[in-house]
């Protein structure tokens, strides 16, 4: 439990320092959920987004991306990778796989959202696939868009909790 106490506010740290915040996050599940989740607000998503960050089969997956974004944008990797990585290579297809490997930890209803706000590329997505702000952000933001497309599976596999929190206002 203490390991996955760390793990999350390494996460945290790391989405900080490439500046998504949890609100953006939790923009993206209020964007993907605001017909299916009447009154969903951003506590309730921020409540489901804090549930994915600290399963640790989805930690594992976004350490490992943005550790690879980090030491790309350092220049660290060897060649061919350091390439793919500084073109965002449209075939290279890793970066997606791992989000959708996230995504999956919840179900069908995460998979099909992920798919749909990688497409858009939706509120702060838009901005960490943007290549002309000199920062690789192959992996970060696949994986923002898995984590509240997760967040998304997470209210509805959890529709009492929901239900609970809209009645009392109370999360546990």
């Amino acid at each position: 439990m203490e390991l996955d106490k760390k793990y999350y506010e390494h996460i945290i740290r790391n989405l900080n320092s490439r500046e998504v915040t949890m609100e953006d996050i939790a923009e993206i599940v209020i964007f993907l959920e605001k017909d299916y989740v009447h009154g969903l607000d951003q506590t309730l998503a921020i409540h489901a987004i804090n549930k994915v960050l600290h399963k640790r089969e989805a930690q594992n997956a976004i350490m490992t991306g943005i550790e690879l974004d980090i030491l790309a944008e350092k220049g660290l990797l060897s060649s061919p990778m350091q390439r793919i990585m500084q073109t965002d290579e449209s075939t290279y297809g890793i970066d997606e796989n791992l989000a959708i490997t996230l995504a999956s930890l919840y179900g069908s209803v995460s998979v099909t959202n992920y798919g749909y706000v990688d497409k858009l590329k939706h509120g702060v997505l838009g901005k960490l696939n943007d290549k002309s702000t000199g920062k690789i952000n192959v992996f970060l933001d696949d994986l923002v868009g898995a984590i509240a497309a997760a967040a998304c599976g997470w209210l509805a596999h959890n529709e009492s909790k929901v239900a609970e929190y809209f009645a009392t206002g109370h999360l546990d």
